[in-house]
């Protein structure tokens, strides 16, 4: 009797590092932080602190209750204003996809979003609702709608013709092609559009603390700048972008759990 197909192997711990890049991420930034390290001993002066003065300011900062306090604030306007661009962006983005007549309207809205400088939109902004959350709020959704529609259209507009038309032949009703051909199609790239989303959103709640309410995160930044404490500024600075980072990482994940049929796809096509 002949046995069957042996069930693969799961790779092991080491492997699984090695493919999740980890140790080529590291490879790279050890160079970098060197640099960083002798140049600024040799060049850095006042304004440019060394590698180990930042990790060492880092740390003091993830001790302190006022950044902590900080990011509280911060990550109000960070995650209202990413919910409401997602909660609004997704939807519209699959309309103006699926509807022509819509998407020829919306355009020149979506065009002047992408290209308007969003720092000129803050006096404006300051002008309307004054300095309060919902300034903050409003300016992180405008940072990053623009990324979660446009995706969200594209994936509607990536949906294979022939199998709307196919679900139609098979008398699949306008809800069973959005929920069953629409929806599924579009997803990948709704989770990049998301994704891509965070990052935006990210870069708005920092400059409107920045340049409109000296508070919070930005508040911290323009402070350690007057008292000319690189270090401490240096360090804010990194945790700034090590929670956009994790931020990206979670969506990222949870990008290939939803849309992991969609890899495999891909590679079965490829093969």
């Amino acid at each position: 009797m002949t046995a069957g197909p042996r069930p693969a192997r799961r790779p092991g711990a080491l492997r699984r590092v090695a493919d999740a890049g980890l140790p080529y991420q590291l490879l790279t930034f050890a160079p970098f932080a060197a640099g960083w390290e002798l140049y600024a001993r040799e060049w850095g002066g006042l304004l440019i602190p060394t590698f180990t003065e930042t990790v060492e300011a880092t740390v003091e900062l993830l001790g302190s209750a006022e950044l902590w306090q900080a990011m509280y604030v911060s990550n109000q306007a960070l995650v209202l204003g990413f919910g409401i661009a997602v909660a609004v962006g997704v939807p519209a983005g699959i309309v103006l996809g699926r509807f022509r007549l819509l998407e020829r309207l919306a355009d020149v809205y979506l065009n002047i979003l992408l290209v308007t400088p969003m720092a000129a939109i803050i006096p404006l902004l300051v002008m309307s609702v004054g300095f309060g959350l919902a300034s903050r709020v409003i300016l992180v959704t405008i940072f990053s709608i623009v990324m979660v529609v446009v995706n969200s259209r594209a994936g509607v507009r990536q949906v294979d013709p022939s199998l709307i038309e196919m679900a139609r032949s098979f008398g699949a009703s306008e809800r069973q092609i959005w929920t069953r051909v629409l929806l599924p199609g579009a997803l990948p790239a709704i989770m990049t559009g998301i994704r891509l989303g965070i990052g935006r959103a990210v870069t708005g709640m920092v400059i409107v603390e920045l340049l409109m309410v000296s508070t919070a995160l930005g508040g911290l930044i323009l402070e350690y700048r007057g008292l000319f404490k690189a270090p401490l500024l240096y360090g804010t600075i990194v945790i700034i972008l090590a929670e956009a980072l994790l931020l990206i990482s979670v969506a990222r994940w949870g990008e290939r759990k939803l849309t992991g049929w969609a890899h495999t796809m891909t590679a079965r096509s490829a093969r």
